[in-house]
C-alpha cells in the first residue's frame, strides 16, 4: 500500500498530477480542490494517497489531508460511488463540507456533486452517518514534503495551500461527549453550528453546540 507520496511535480493535467519520486513517475488523480493547491512543475509536493488495485487497473488517488483520505475511503465503500464520484463529492464540498453534510443528513449537498444522483446521495447518508463523529474528530494533518526531496528550482512563496482544519471541531466533539452526549448527537450539533457560523473557536463552538442540544420548550 502506498500511503503517501513526496516528490517533484513533473506534469499537471486537469484531474491528475505526475510526481517524480527519485526518477520514478507516479500518476496521482486528485479532486479539483487538491489540484488547485498543486505547485508549478519542478517544485516539491506531498500528498496522502489511496491505491486502487483491480485485475486490469492500478490507480493512485491523492489527498491534502488524512481527513480527506478517510472520507474517500468511506465514500467509495458505498455502492454506486466509485473513485471518480468520490473525488467529485470532495471537490464540491471539501472534506469538512462532507463531514457536515453527512452529520446533518443533508443528502442534497452530496447530490450537488457531478455524477451523484439523489438516491446514491441518500444511500451515502444512510450508510455513513454513523461514521461522521469519528472522522470529524480526526485532526486535519496535512501531507508534508520529505527533507530529501530536492526541487528543480526555488519554490515561490506564498503558494496556494489547502485550508487548515481547525482543532476546534475535534476538541468540541470531545468536550460534548465528555458531558454525556452521544457521538452522533455531538457531531450533528457541531456540524450545524459550523454550518451556521464557520469560523468559531473551540469555546464558541461548544457553546453554540450546547444551545442546539438544549431541550426545546
Amino acid at each position: 500500500m502506498i500511503g503517501k507520496i513526496s516528490g517533484i511535480v513533473d506534469y499537471k493535467g486537469l484531474d491528475h498530477v505526475l510526481i517524480d519520486v527519485r526518477g520514478v513517475g507516479y500518476i496521482v488523480y486528485c479532486s479539483d480542490r487538491v489540484m488547485a493547491t498543486i505547485p508549478p512543475i519542478g517544485q516539491a509536493v506531498a500528498l496522502y494517497t489511496d491505491l486502487l488495485v483491480r485485475e486490469d487497473l492500478m490507480q493512485l488517488f491523492g489527498f491534502s489531508t488524512l481527513v480527506e483520505k478517510e472520507w474517500h475511503r468511506l465514500l467509495t465503500g458505498v455502492q454506486g460511488i466509485g473513485p471518480k464520484a468520490s473525488l467529485a463529492i470532495l471537490g464540491t464540498l471539501g472534506p469538512e463540507g462532507v463531514s457536515r453534510a453527512i452529520a446533518l443528513e443533508d443528502w442534497s449537498a452530496i447530490a450537488r456533486a457531478k455524477g451523484v444522483g439523489p438516491k446514491t446521495a441518500q444511500k451515502a447518508i444512510l450508510e455513513l452517518k454513523g461514521k461522521a463523529p469519528s472522522v470529524m474528530a480526526m485532526t486535519g494533518t496535512e501531507a508534508t514534503v520529505s527533507d530529501d526531496v530536492i526541487e528543480a528550482e526555488p519554490a515561490p512563496k506564498p503558494r496556494a495551500a489547502p485550508p487548515k482544519v481547525s482543532s476546534a471541531q475535534p476538541e468540541a466533539l470531545s468536550a460534548l461527549q465528555n458531558l454525556g452526549y452521544s457521538p452522533s448527537d455531538a457531531a450533528g450539533a457541531v456540524a450545524q453550528a459550523l454550518n451556521d457560523t464557520p469560523d468559531l473557536d473551540t469555546s464558541q463552538l461548544i457553546r453554540a453546540a450546547l444551545k442546539l442540544l438544549a431541550p426545546k420548550g
